[in-house]
């Protein structure tokens, strides 16, 4: 029989187009004949009916239901030894002594007492009932029978009929009866569906509390607590669910009182932010370190929670954004919006954005040095350039600009800046590093002013500073223009202007990306007041960008996303305002685009006299000094002799970094142009220049026809 069977699945079989009885068909070869056992057939069945999805979700279902009623009999069981017993107050007890509010806890134990002694009087009064019953029900029975034969004599004289005595009482007695009856037709039933009717119970609170676990849950209601509000018990539990083995177990001591932890939840811009005060064992950084995974139980993303460390001890401050929030643009900038807006560099604020809570984040630029650093292309230049254009309407202010990308992104502070260099070559990186070096002259020389002179802020600006440290070119005398080593020009003067260059208003504003030791060199880096960083990489760049301190207390511009949070920079600074206890502020920075940089440019250069742009500096050996000084004196009738001396220490500090007043009136009285005072200050006059040189040019035209 046994080979019938294998012959049975060895045999293919055909049919008639007509469905007729099956006809054996060609045997097969050899090699194409394959047993398949049942039983592997049948094994291979069960499998896939196993673990189809539908079989999956009916398991599930009946998990999940299930659970619902065995996590609604424990939320049940709950409640009622809590109402039964002091284990509430003792919850509350333990959490406050946990957290080390005695004076909370002396107030627990005080109303556990007050608690326990009402439960015992509660006691002793039950223990009396039943006399107390037994007595009340005999007077209130012969009371009743009483009335009832007063009705009844009443009824009787009324119908004259002496058998109505009794007629309440015979009623009294049919209402017992049908009540028995109606009891006996009822209980059975309810017996019988007393119990389904608590299972019912049980369910609903259990599927109200979500007893069940996730993997139990309809695969798509499992993410619809995404971007839920935020409760006490939301982040008690995500705190508790951690990982932190002392801090579960200190919130599985307190129980549900594990929210005595927390302070008040407070709506804090487009999100909310509360502080956690930890129990003994747990350190804020180990909060810190774990912050993807509390932004996954509070069911947010990694950069839609920020965890930073407040004044108080033994405490983290939690900010949660509402979901979707941070991807939502902020309004356009006061600097847009408001046409008639000036600004005042000592004790105004550069409008910049705002922080995470909504407010508007305002940075003071006074006599502060300033970096901003991020990964390319993530609104560096823009964040940078939106400071200088709020200042530029400051008419006292003074820019020397190098822009060492080069496409035009600083191109609006031409007739603003009194240097502006445009362009990514070694080229370019030789003439920044000499409008550098001017500036370090010009701090010199007031420097060496006589005490109390007071000198209009000079803010030298060097975008994507990283070509200027990378450069390999070597001046003459075998000097790097780039690096960081002591003979290094451009790393040098920005170390000068570092050092002193705050005392007489002479700053340094640099954009640097993707910041390494290499291209941002550390004392560069730690010489800035203010320093910011939008994304980076790791977080041993955020510690070069914004400092140890910074990134110790919270700031985790690595967190950032990419091009995401384009415009998004944390700031470590004391000219912004940084709530107490944190060392840093995260900062949604305003957009302005080019149009409208123009427009404020416009706006700033009405508030001049006009500024002649130099837009590269000559570094020939021989110069023309009457000619130098006509130039720098071209936009204006009369220029002070201090500021012609400041433009040519700017045109060629080697040639005029040295100069004095004594040194600008010898070349001037030897060509005719001698300063005078006008309004009781020595000027040199544009059309006295112009003479003397016109006058020149045709004497040595003359000289050379002769």
């Amino acid at each position: 029989m046994t080979d019938n069977v294998v012959h049975l699945f060895k045999t293919p079989v055909s049919t008639t187009d007509e469905g007729t009885a099956p006809v054996p068909g060609p045997a097969p070869d050899a090699a194409d004949m394959t047993v398949v056992p049942v039983w592997v057939r049948s094994g291979r069945t069960v499998r896939r009916v196993v673990t189809h999805d539908r079989t999956r979700d009916a398991g599930r279902l009946v998990a999940r239901h299930s659970l619902y009623m065995v996590g609604g009999t424990r939320i049940v069981a709950r409640r009622a030894w809590d109402g039964r017993t002091g284990a509430r107050y003792e919850r509350m007890l333990r959490a406050a002594e946990a957290v080390g509010n005695y004076e909370a806890a002396g107030d627990w134990e005080e109303r556990l007492h007050r608690f326990r002694s009402d439960r015992h009087r509660r006691r002793m009064e039950l223990l009396a009932a039943p006399e107390r019953i037994v007595k009340g029900a005999a007077i209130g029975a012969g009371g009743g029978v009483g009335t009832l034969l007063v009705i009844g004599v009443a009824l009787a004289i009324a119908n004259t009929n002496p058998g109505d005595v009794v007629t309440p009482l015979m009623a009294l007695v049919d209402l017992i009866r049908l009540l028995v009856v109606i009891t006996t037709v009822v209980w059975g039933p309810l017996v019988a569906a007393a119990p389904w009717v608590a299972l019912l119970g049980v369910w609903a609170v259990g599927r109200h509390r979500g007893a069940a676990p996730q993997w139990a849950m309809p695969a798509g209601s499992r993410t619809e607590d995404a971007g839920a509000p935020i409760t006490p018990s939301v982040v008690v539990t995500a705190l508790r669910d951690l990982g932190v083995a002392p801090l579960r177990a200190a919130i599985r001591e307190m129980g549900d009182a594990g929210a005595a932890m927390l302070g008040p939840i407070r709506i804090a811009g487009c999100g909310v932010e509360v502080d956690v005060t930890l129990p003994s064992g747990v350190s804020t950084n180990e909060i810190q370190g774990r912050r993807r995974k509390l932004a996954e139980n509070l069911s947010r993303h990694e950069h839609e929670v920020f965890v930073t460390i407040p004044q108080a001890a033994r405490t983290v401050r939690l900010w949660i954004a509402d979901s979707g929030a941070l991807d939502e643009p902020i309004g356009p900038s006061p600097l847009v919006t408001d046409d008639t807006m000036t600004a005042d560099y000592v004790k105004g604020r550069a409008p910049w954005g705002q922080d995470l809570r909504g407010d508007a984040a305002a940075l003071s630029l006074y006599q502060r040095h300033l970096l901003i650093t991020g990964l390319s292309n993530q609104g560096k230049t823009v964040a940078l350039r939106s400071l200088a254009l709020w200042v530029a309407l400051d008419r006292s202010v003074q820019f020397l600009m190098g822009d060492l990308k080069g496409v035009g992104d600083w191109a609006m502070f031409d007739g603003l800046a009194s240097t502006l260099i445009q362009g990514p070559t070694d080229e370019h990186v030789i003439q920044v590093t000499e409008m550098v070096e001017g500036a370090v002259g010009e701090m010199n020389r007031r420097l060496q002013a006589p005490p109390g002179t007071t000198f209009p802020p000079l803010i030298v600006v060097v975008d994507e500073a990283q070509v200027a440290f990378m450069c390999p070119v070597k001046d003459e005398d075998k000097r790097p223009y780039g690096g960081s080593k002591s003979n290094s020009r451009y790393f040098m003067a920005v170390r000068k202007i570092h050092n002193q260059g705050r005392a007489v208003n002479v700053l340094m504003w640099q954009g640097t990306q993707d910041p390494t030791d290499q291209n941002l060199p550390k004392l560069v880096r730690e010489g800035a007041h203010t320093r910011a960083s939008l994304a980076l990489g790791t977080e041993s760049q955020a510690r070069m960008a914004l400092g140890d301190k910074a990134v110790d207390g919270g700031a985790a511009p690595n967190l950032l996303r990419p091009g995401l949070d384009r415009g998004t920079l944390v700031v470590a600074s004391d000219g912004i305002a940084v709530p107490a206890g944190q060392a840093s502020l995260t900062v949604r920075t305003h957009y302005v685009d080019d149009d409208q940089a123009n427009a404020i440019t416009t706006r700033a250069k009405a508030l001049r006299d006009g500024v002649t742009t130099l837009r590269v500096i000559d570094r020939g050996e021989d110069r023309d000094p009457l000619a130098d000084i006509a130039a720098v004196v071209a936009d204006a009738p009369r220029v002070l002799t201090q500021d012609v001396l400041k433009r040519l220490a700017v045109l060629n500090e080697d040639a005029y970094g040295s100069w004095t007043n004594s040194d600008l009136k010898r070349v001037l009285e030897a060509e005719g142009a001698d300063p005078y005072k006008s309004d009781g200050r020595m000027v040199v006059g544009r059309d006295r220049v112009a003479r003397a040189l016109a006058n020149r040019t045709g004497t040595d035209s003359a000289s050379a026809a002769e």
